[in-house]
């Protein structure tokens, strides 16, 4: 089982991607207030997240919440700060990602708290980082090609079976 979880998200557009993300791989979507956008049924609705009902979604009251109710096993923390790049981690098995917010990241005293849990993705120096949808796809199926794709149509096996 995959987990996202966004540590208060403030882009509604990278949220729905995410979302969507989830809603296609069947990970776990977990929301850390304060959001800065709306979650409402209407909001939704409006927003035209058709895929909103496939998604496994939690929300949390803060960051203290969210431990108190999950804990921290099988957590990855992502940032652009972190000692090693996401190929060298194992995901084989339950894996939690987490992402900060899109203009400060996620809080020096977690990064620092979970130093050896701290991935990043490589990219040029002179970039800040990728958008959020995107390090979360990246990271989301690299888990799932670890744990070999569990539960999706795999197209390689697709077409050998024809």
């Amino acid at each position: 089982m995959i987990d996202i979880v966004l540590v208060e998200p403030e882009i509604p557009n990278n949220t729905g991607a995410i979302a969507r993300t989830c809603a296609c791989t069947g990970a776990r979507l977990h929301l850390v207030k304060p959001l800065g956008f709306d979650i409402s049924d209407s909001a939704v609705k409006r927003a035209g997240l058709d895929y909103w009902h496939l998604v496994d979604l939690t929300v949390y009251d803060d960051l203290e919440d969210y431990f108190a109710r999950r804990g921290d096993a099988n957590l990855w923390l992502t940032t652009t700060k972190a000692p090693r790049g996401y190929a060298e981690c194992d995901w084989s098995g339950d894996v939690t990602l987490m992402f900060g917010k899109e203009t400060a990241g996620l809080p020096e005293w977690l990064r620092e708290k979970y130093r050896g849990r701290c991935v990043r993705i490589p990219m040029v120096s002179e970039a800040r980082s990728l958008n959020l949808s995107n390090a979360a796809a990246i990271l989301t199926y690299e888990a799932l090609r670890q744990q070999g794709f569990p539960g999706l149509l795999n197209y390689g096996k697709m077409h050998q079976e024809e």
